[in-house]
C-alpha cells in the first residue's frame, strides 16, 4: 500500500509516493498561478505507474492545500514539518524552515509533536523571495548565487526590507563593490534573520534546517558558524 504527500508551497509544489519505508517517487515543479492545477499535476504524475487501489491515503499541506479537492486529509505545514523531521531524525527538537515567503522556527517534543512555533509571515525579509529579488540585482539567481558568494567576505547589507535592500545593492554596485562580496552579504543578512527568529524561540538540542534555502551551502555555513552548532 502507498501513501501520497503533496506540499503546495508558495514557490514550488512537491510530492512524494511512499510505501511506509521508502520514498518510491518524488516530484517538484513550480507552483505557478494555480496551486489547484499544479497539485493535481503532481498527483497524476505520482500515480501514473501504480494501481489507484493500492493508495491508502493522500495528504495535502502547504499554502495550496485548501484548493486540493482530491485528497483525503489536509494538514498544516507546521505539523507536517514536525512529523517529517522526527521520522528522519528523532533527536531533533528545533526546526528552522526558510521557504519562499516565510521563515518558521518549530519546537517539537520527544514524540514529534509541535510544542511551539514562531513565524515571520508579515514580510519577505530573509525568505526565498528576498534572495530571488536581491540576487537578480547582481545578474544572478538563486541557483547560482551560492557559487558567486563562495568564500567571499560579506558586504554589510543593513536593511532587511526587500525594497531598501535593493537600493543598498544598487549603491554598492555603483561604488564598484565586488558582486561576490554583495552576494555573500545578501546571504549573511538571511542568516541573521534566521538566527534572530531562533533566538526569539527556544533552541533545544539539534537543529534541522529545512526549506528551499537549506540548499544554499554558504547559508548553511554562516548559520552553523554563528550558532556554533551543526545543522541537520
Amino acid at each position: 500500500m502507498y501513501s501520497i504527500g503533496i506540499d503546495a508551497g508558495s514557490t514550488y509544489t512537491k510530492g512524494v509516493l511512499f510505501d511506509g519505508k521508502n520514498i518510491i517517487k518524488k516530484i517538484i515543479i513550480p507552483t505557478g498561478s494555480s496551486p489547484k492545477t499544479t497539485s493535481r499535476q503532481v498527483y497524476e504524475n505520482l500515480i501514473e505507474d501504480i494501481d489507484k487501489s493500492e493508495i491508502k491515503r493522500v495528504v495535502g499541506t502547504g499554502y495550496g492545500r485548501v484548493s486540493m479537492d482530491f485528497i483525503d486529509k489536509k494538514v498544516t505545514e507546521i505539523t507536517c514539518h514536525a512529523k517529517g523531521v522526527f521520522f528522519l531524525n528523532q533527536n531533533i527538537r528545533t526546526i528552522l524552515d526558510i521557504g519562499g515567503q516565510d521563515i518558521k522556527v518549530i519546537n517539537i517534543n520527544e514524540s514529534g509533536n509541535v510544542e511551539s512555533f514562531l513565524m515571520n509571515d508579515k514580510c519577505a525579509a530573509g525568505t526565498g523571495k528576498f534572495l530571488e529579488i536581491t540576487s537578480n540585482k547582481l545578474d544572478s539567481d538563486i541557483a547560482s548565487i551560492d557559487e558567486l558568494a563562495r568564500d567571499a567576505e560579506p558586504e554589510n547589507i543593513s536593511s532587511m526590507c526587500t525594497v531598501f535592500a535593493e537600493s543598498e545593492i544598487v549603491s554598492l554596485l555603483a561604488r564598484d563593490t565586488p558582486k561576490e562580496k554583495i552576494a555573500a552579504g545578501i546571504i549573511k543578512s538571511i542568516s541573521n534573520k534566521g538566527i534572530s527568529l531562533l533566538n526569539k524561540a527556544q533552541i533545544v538540542d539539534d537543529i534541522a534546517f529545512t526549506g528551499g534555502l537549506a540548499q544554499i551551502g554558504e547559508l548553511v555555513k554562516m548559520l552553523e558558524s554563528d550558532l556554533n552548532k551543526r545543522l541537520c
